[in-house]
C-alpha cells in the first residue's frame, strides 16, 4: 500500500508553444497537471510509495492522464473513472514584464461530479501514514468537499499526519458555498497547514497577529489540530526573475531561510506543489526542521526551471541546490 495519499482533480494542460500569446497560437502543447498530483508525482522521484485519488472520464484522455501520473512513478490503484469530460486549464507563459495568464474551463468535469461513497476511504488509508489536501479541491462542487472531509476524518482516524494548502482560487466557488463555509471544517482535521495570515482573516476571520508567529498561534488556537504552519515569500522582480523563501511556526518558534534567486524562470506553474512535496520529504526523511523546511525551498526553486506541473528532479539535485550549489554547471 502506497504510504503517502494526495487528493484532488487532475487537469488537461494546455500551454501555448514558448512565449506566445493566447490569441497568436496554432497550437498546444499538451500534458496533465493537478497540485495534489504534483506533490505525489516529486514525491515518487525521490522514492516514497505514492498514490492519487481522484476520477476521469472513461475516454482516451482520461486513460492518457492516468498514464501521465503511473508514468511518473504514482499508484493509480484506486483512480475512478466516470462522467463524460476532463477539466482543462490553458496557460500563457510570460515573460520579463509580462506575467503568465491562466484560463480555466472544469465545470461539470468527471471529478467534480463524482459520488462521494464511491471512494474507498478505509481500504486506501489504513496502511498510510500521510494524507494531502488542498483547497482548490472543495472549490469545485459539494461532492468534492465532502469526499475531501470524509478523507480527512478517515485520516485522522488511522492517525496519519494530514497536510492541507488553504490557499484557494475564488472564482472557482460556483456551486453555491463560500470558503469560509467550507474549508474551517477540513482545516480542523489537519496537522500541517500551508497559509498566510491574510487567508486566516479572510477564511477563518481570524486578525492578523503583529508577527506570523502571532498569528500562526491565533490559527492554532481556533484548530488546536494544527500543529504547524508554512507560507512562502515571492519577490517578483520580473515574470522570468524572482526570489524565493519560506517560513514554518512548529508550534514552538518560527523557523526561516534564506532567499533563491530563480533567473530565469523557464515554468513556475507547480512550483507551490514542489515546496509542499519538498517539505513533507524532509519532515519524513530527515531529523531536522530547518533542513526540510530549505529542501522544500530548493524544491520549488528547481521546478521554476522545468518544464510542465510536475518536478522531475532526484532527491540531490534537490539538495545541491539548498547547499548553495546554484551554478548550473554542466554535470558529467
Amino acid at each position: 500500500m502506497a504510504q503517502i495519499i494526495t487528493f484532488g482533480e487532475v487537469l488537461m494542460r494546455l500551454s501555448t508553444p514558448g512565449f506566445a500569446r493566447f490569441e497568436q497560437a496554432q497550437q498546444f502543447n499538451v500534458t496533465y497537471a493537478g497540485g495534489e498530483a504534483n506533490v505525489a508525482a516529486a514525491l515518487a522521484y525521490w522514492g516514497h510509495s505514492t498514490a492519487h485519488v481522484t476520477r476521469f472520464p472513461d475516454t482516451p484522455v482520461g486513460r492518457a492522464a492516468a498514464h501521465y501520473l503511473r508514468y511518473h512513478g504514482v499508484d493509480i490503484s484506486h483512480m475512478l473513472y466516470g462522467g463524460n469530460r476532463i477539466a482543462v486549464y490553458f496557460l500563457e507563459t510570460g515573460v520579463a514584464m509580462r506575467p503568465s495568464q491562466i484560463v480555466y474551463d472544469r465545470q461539470f468535469s468527471s471529478f467534480a461530479e463524482l459520488n462521494p461513497a464511491e471512494i474507498e476511504w478505509d481500504h486506501i488509508l489504513k496502511d498510510a501514514k500521510w494524507f494531502h489536501w488542498a483547497g482548490i479541491t472543495p472549490a469545485l462542487s459539494q461532492a468534492a468537499a465532502d469526499a475531501c472531509l470524509e478523507g480527512i476524518r478517515t485520516a485522522r482516524k488511522y492517525g496519519l499526519t494530514v497536510s492541507g494548502d488553504i490557499f484557494y482560487r475564488s472564482n472557482l466557488w460556483k456551486y453555491g458555498k463560500k470558503p469560509s463555509e467550507i474549508l474551517p471544517e477540513l482545516t480542523a482535521g489537519t496537522d500541517l497547514v500551508v497559509g498566510s495570515p491574510f487567508i486566516f482573516k479572510d477564511i477563518f476571520g481570524i486578525e492578523p497577529g503583529a508577527t506570523f508567529e502571532e498569528s500562526c498561534q491565533r490559527l492554532h488556537e481556533a484548530f488546536p489540530q494544527v500543529s504547524r504552519v508554512v507560507d512562502t515569500h515571492r519577490t517578483s522582480v520580473s515574470a522570468s526573475h524572482n526570489l524565493l523563501r519560506a517560513s514554518m511556526w512548529n508550534g514552538n518558534k518560527v523557523l526561516e531561510t534564506e532567499d533563491i534567486e530563480i533567473n530565469p524562470i523557464i515554468d513556475r506553474v507547480g512550483g507551490g506543489d514542489a515546496f509542499i512535496a519538498g517539505l513533507i520529504h524532509g519532515l519524513l526523511t530527515f531529523n531536522d526542521e530547518q533542513r526540510a523546511l530549505e529542501f522544500g525551498v530548493a524544491a520549488s526553486a528547481l521546478k521554476h526551471t522545468i518544464e510542465g506541473d510536475a518536478l522531475v528532479s532526484t532527491e540531490a539535485e534537490v539538495e545541491a541546490i539548498r547547499q548553495g550549489d546554484t551554478s548550473g554547471r554542466i554535470k558529467r
